[in-house]
Parts: C-alpha cells; structure tokens; sequence
C-alpha cells in the first residue's frame, strides 16, 4: 500500500489492519484514506472471511487529529469512512487498547464487533470543545447502548472504562493480550461464529421520552450558554427513527456548533492547555525530585501536600507547633478520604499515601528533600526568615519554593546563597483540586529549576503557566485591576448583587461577592492595606465598602456573613449591606446612578482586558495564551467564552481603546489605554496573532 499509516496483513482467510500513526494514531487524512484503501485492497484479494482492526503503539485511535482544526476538511470525511467499515460485506472487528475517543470510538461503533483490552477507556468528548460527535456517534452510541447511556456519555465527555463500557454495550468482550493476536482471535471468533457481529445501523434504539426529557431539562439549566449541549440531545433524540436521516439531523447540528463562536472559545481552551508548556526553558533538564517538603500546614499548604500524595510523591509537612500539625494532617487525610469517596483513588492508594507523609516540627527533617515549597502566612518577613534558614539546611541542589500569591521571588531569593535554585510555586485553593500553577520565575532562576517547576505540575496533573515577577503575578495582578472596576460599578449606583447576576449570566460561575465571601473577605483587606502606602494619591479608592464589611468581622462564608449570608447551605442576602452601602456612598460623595447589566460585564471585563494586555506588554506573561489559561483554570472565566483575550478579539482592539477613551471621562487615573491594545487596534492585529509561532 502507498499509505504507510495503514497497513493490511492476511493471515489465512483473516485479514489484519494495522493503524499506525504515532503519537495516538489520530484519526488525519493519511489514516481515513488508508482505511478506505485497506478496504478496497482486502475486497480485491477476495479470500477474507473477517477483518481484525487494531492500532499500533500505545493506543487504539484516540480522537481527530488536532492539526487539521480549523482547516478546510479533506476526503474522505470520518463519517463517511465510519459508514464504509460499516456497510462492507466482511465482518470487521475493532480491537481497542489504550483511549478511543470520539472519533476514534466512532470508528470502532462503525465495526461489526468490539473488544477491549482490560484497561482500555472510550469516550465521546466533542461536547467539551464546543461540537458533537459528528461521525455518527449520536446515532450509534443509543442503538448499541440505550438513550441513557449514550446521553451520559455524550454530554459529560468522560473516559468510559473497558468494564463499564460492556456492561452499557459499548463493546463486546474484554480481553487480554497483545493487541495484534487479540485482534487475529477475535476475528478468527468472528469465523468460527463465537463472536457476534452486526451492523450497528440496523439495530434499533429504544425509546425513551423521560430521559431525553430530563436531558434537555438538565443542559438548558446547568449550561445556559451553550448550544451543543442541546444539540446533542437532539441528535440522540433522532437515533429513534431512520438511521440515515439521523445521520443528517446530526450532521446539521454538528455543522451548526462548529462555526459558533462557544465552539471557538473551547478549542481555544483545548490548544492552551498544550501551549503553555511551549517555554524558552523547555530543553533544560529538570532535576529529580522524588521527596517533597512542604513548610505550613494550612489550608494551602496541606492541600498542596495532597497533590503531592495523590502524584506519588513522598512529603514531608513541617509546622511551628504540635497542635498546628496535627492539623494539617488531619486535612490531608481527609482530603485524602475525599478522593477515595470521589472515585480518584483506591483504599488501598489513599493507605500508600499516607505511608510517604511525615510530619514533623523540625526543618532540620528536611536536609534531604529535593524541593521545598513555602506555604505559610503572607507576610514577605516570615518567608525571608524561612528562606534562609532553609539556604543553609537543605542539600545542594535541592530548589526552594515559595507558593505566595504576590510576594517578590527575587526579594526572597536574595536571602539565600542559591538564587539560582529558587522560583515561585504559586498553587490555587484547593491545591488537590485546582489544576493551575503559576511557576514564577525570578531574575536568576535556573533554566533547569523552572523545567523542574514545569515537570512537577505535570507529575502532580497540574497544568504550569509562567509568569515574571510583579506584585501579583498574572492572574493576581489583573484580579486586582479588574475588582477595582467592580467596586467603582458598585460606589457609583450598581448593587452588589446586580453586579454578581450580570456577570453569572456572561458565564462566570459566581460574581466578584460571592467570591469574594468564599475566599474570605480578610484576605482582600490585608492586601489593601499592604498595599495602601503604594496607592498613587490620584488613584479613587474602591475598597471602602469591603473594608467596612471585614472591620465589623463580616468575612464571608466562614463567618456566616459578608455581602451575604450564610445559613447552611442557604444563601440569603444580607440585610445590613444597604445601610454600608449608603453610609460609604455618601463619605464618598458619589450620586448613585443606574447601570444596565450590559454595562456592568463591559466595564468588568474591559477593565480585565486592559491590566491582561498590559501584562502581556510587561512580559510578564509570554503570550495572549498564557493569560487566558491561567483565568481559564484559576479564575472561574468562563470556558466556552475561551479566556480575557480570546474574548478580546471578538470585540476588537479598535473597540477596546473607544471604550476605556470614554470611561476615562470620568476617571482618567484608572482607565488608560494599553500600548500594546492602541499599537493592535491601529495595525488591526490581534491577541491571537501574537499567539503564533511562540
């Protein structure tokens, strides 16, 4: 054959395909006519009587090939090559090892039979980029497993497990082996009639009105925004009838999301994750690191050493006082229960963790750990007399962390006779769950600590982006910029509670207050007042109100009041905010005046935009990209909307610059124009233009 992605063997009256293209045998252009060439050469040799269908290397085909998004699509398409292998006249059995994933799932769907390997995982996850399954699998997933089953594994995109996957039909038996021989078995079964085949387009899906009911009830509710969701239950309502015009239906609803602009922003989202790791440092050599400290054992730093845990790494948790550890270990072993109850790990993983965890109150414990992370108070005082304690504790070579979320790593740094072993961890609460990690790198950092930092993230299932040093990094430091426009929307006239519902229904999961009582409004008023001998005496303040707030010890959910109350799990409003408001608006001299909800979200997120560009400008962060992935992660920014940038481009740097040019009528200190959003918007470039090719 001409196509060597594709090859075919015959092995008696059995004929053999092999997909081969590495890394994950993507279902590109090279595979879909191979597949169609395979077929053609085996119907030519005439002496087949079954088809084994079986990939090379680590795994079966686990999706598209990401290369060709955004392209011109080239023939032969996958639904066609999926009908194909369906309506061939020879039995064709799939054999699955490692991930199929939509389109590779929808391969194996068009195959007369499936078997799995024990570990093998299926799944259909176009819904999380923004589109459906558009290769048919809206309509055989329900005629293999029932309306149910296809719904949840369409609308929740998860990895389905080999076992779980015969109990609903996916496939058709497990089996051990190497994958060649299980696939020469199988279709020698195929012969021999001990494996059933059929053509999944002749079976019927059984009806079931409540659950797709119950479906679309569920979308229309838990995603608003998004449009594929329903689509989706659409096109598995129509597996009901004609095969064909099923097919059609979906198709029309897969071409329907595609251009969406939702759909953008997820495989925006999709690409980030994957550009991050693209960094100047990334052919150094990481360093080994095998046993983990941890300094402090609060809520960050007991979180962080359950990361630790759940990656295999052996911690040791270093607190000031008995009690004070106790504690922390405590939290980790519940963290550590919450994961076994969640499904993320085994009794027996939860048992092994623990066993890697010491807990001691002596840093001299950690003279042989190959990295220390810093979680302690953010005060720059205790992590300088902790950094250098450690610079003359810990082993050469051994790289010292801090997790603060402002601080200035070069500052601390200095401390030490090792600047070059030191950078920023800076972790999201909570660490065991939050995917983000800032590595923050500092004026002397070693290329191979920062590739550690990178290696560490992706041991512990983190995704790293990489931030210069400034107060706040980049998601910190932007934060800070854009609440300041919400606080100045709220002394001006708009309600805290408007402001939160206008920019929930933008696609935030919670508004800037609710937030702000979750994390604890103490927080954001020790940082103000850091901060306060540093505010330029022409900046308006905005903090007064939240300043009241934590002053009469309203701090949010862990003191049961804040901008609202908290009975339970009941949230009501807090019947006391609109005297502060009043009292503050007043001192302030402000008029209140009304803002429509528009108005709000184009004042948060122009505000977002501008302090985004600018550390962008600064480098800060390396490109567009790096931002919108650190919202993305850290920042609850809506997904489907694809980050602050991506979203930028869609209201255009010359747009941009008119908005704040007006805001600044009213407030010329705090809405300035970015130079690299006036340079863009009089070139008519784009955030996504700096994105390429870096």
């Amino acid at each position: 054959m001409s196509d060597k992605k594709v090859s075919v063997e015959f092995v008696e009256d059995v004929a053999l395909i092999c997909i081969d293209n590495p890394p994950v045998n993507a279902s590109g252009v090279a595979v879909r006519q191979g597949l169609v060439a395979a077929l053609s050469e085996i119907k030519e040799a005439g002496r087949t009587k079954a088809i084994g269908l079986y990939c090379a290397g680590r795994t079966f085909v686990a999706g598209a090939d990401i290369t060709e998004f955004g392209k011109p699509p080239l023939e032969p398409l996958l639904p066609d090559v999926c009908n194909n292998l369906e309506d061939f006249e020879t039995p064709i059995v799939a054999v699955i090892h490692g991930t199929a994933m939509g389109g590779g799932l929808e391969t194996a769907m068009g195959c007369h039979a499936r078997v799995a390997v024990p570990t093998a995982k299926v799944g259909l996850p176009e819904v999380l980029l923004g589109v459906l399954p558009g290769a048919g699998g809206t309509q055989r997933a329900p005629r293999l497993s029932g309306i149910p089953n296809a719904l949840d594994l369409i609308l929740s995109g998860r990895h389905v497990p080999a076992k779980e996957a015969l109990e609903m039909g996916l496939i058709d038996r497990i089996e051990e082996g190497s994958i060649r021989e299980v696939a020469l078995a199988a279709a020698r079964d195929v012969i021999l009639g001990k494996l059933p085949t059929r053509r999944t387009c002749d079976l019927v899906t059984p009806r079931d009105d409540a659950a797709l009911e119950a479906a679309m009830a569920m979308v229309q509710k838990k995603h608003p925004h998004l449009i594929s969701p329903q689509k989706c239950v659409e096109a598995v309502a129509a597996s009901v009838g004609d095969f064909k015009q099923g097919l059609a239906t979906e198709r029309a609803a897969f071409m329907a999301c595609l251009p969406s602009a939702q759909s953008k922003g997820l495989i925006h989202a999709f690409f980030g994750e994957r550009a991050v790791a693209n960094i100047p440092e990334k052919k150094a050599q990481a360093r080994h690191v095998a046993a983990l400290g941890v300094i402090g054992g609060g809520t960050m730093g007991s979180g962080i050493a359950t990361s630790a845990l759940m990656a295999g790494l052996s911690v040791t948790l270093i607190e000031v006082t008995q009690e004070a550890l106790d504690r922390g270990v405590a939290t980790i072993s519940a963290n550590l229960d919450g994961a076994v109850k969640r499904g993320k790990m085994s009794d027996a993983k939860r048992d092994a963790a623990l066993g890697r965890l010491t807990a001691s109150t002596d840093m001299m414990t950690l003279a042989d750990a190959d990295l220390v992370i810093e979680a302690v108070f953010e005060k720059m005082e205790i992590k300088k007399d902790i950094f250098a304690k450690l610079d003359g504790i810990c082993k050469e070579g051994a790289i010292l962390a801090s997790n603060t979320s402002y601080l200035d790593i070069n500052e601390i740094a200095a401390v030490t006779k090792r600047p070059a072993d030191v950078l920023g961890l800076h972790f999201f609460s909570p660490a065991h769950i939050m995917k983000l990690l800032e590595v923050v790198v500092g004026t002397q950092t070693a290329p191979e600590v920062v590739a550690t930092g990178f290696a560490l993230a992706k041991t512990m299932r983190k995704v790293a982006v990489r931030a210069g040093v400034c107060d706040g990094f980049i998601g910190n430091r932007i934060l800070g910029h854009y609440l300041k426009a919400g606080s100045y929307l709220v002394l001006d006239g708009a309600h805290p509670y408007q402001v939160d519902k206008a920019l929930e229904r933008f696609g935030f999961a919670m508004g800037p207050h609710r937030v702000g009582d979750l994390a604890g409004l103490d927080i954001g008023y020790m940082t103000r007042k850091r901060l306060a001998p540093t505010r330029p005496t022409e900046e308006r303040y905005g903090g007064a109100i939240a300043d009241q707030l934590s002053e009469n010890g309203w701090n949010g959910r862990k003191t049961g009041k804040g901008y609202y109350v908290y009975d339970g799990r009941e949230t009501h409003e807090n019947p006391d905010l609109n005297v502060i408001l009043d009292a503050e608006r007043t001192k302030a001299g402000c008029a209140p005046r009304t803002f429509s909800d528009d108005d709000i979200v184009d004042r948060y997120m122009t505000a977002m935009i501008s302090e985004a560009a600018r550390v962008v400008e600064d480098g800060i962060a390396l490109r567009p990209v790096d931002v919108d992935v650190v919202f993305l992660m850290g920042y609850g920014f809506p997904r489907f909307r694809g980050g602050p940038l991506h979203y930028a481009d869609s209201i255009g740097a010359a747009a941009l610059v008119e908005r704040i040019e007006s805001y600044a009528k009213e407030d010329a200190h705090y809405w300035q124009v970015p130079a690299l959003l006036q340079q863009m918007a009089e070139s008519g470039s784009t955030f996504a233009d700096m994105n390429k090719g870096r």
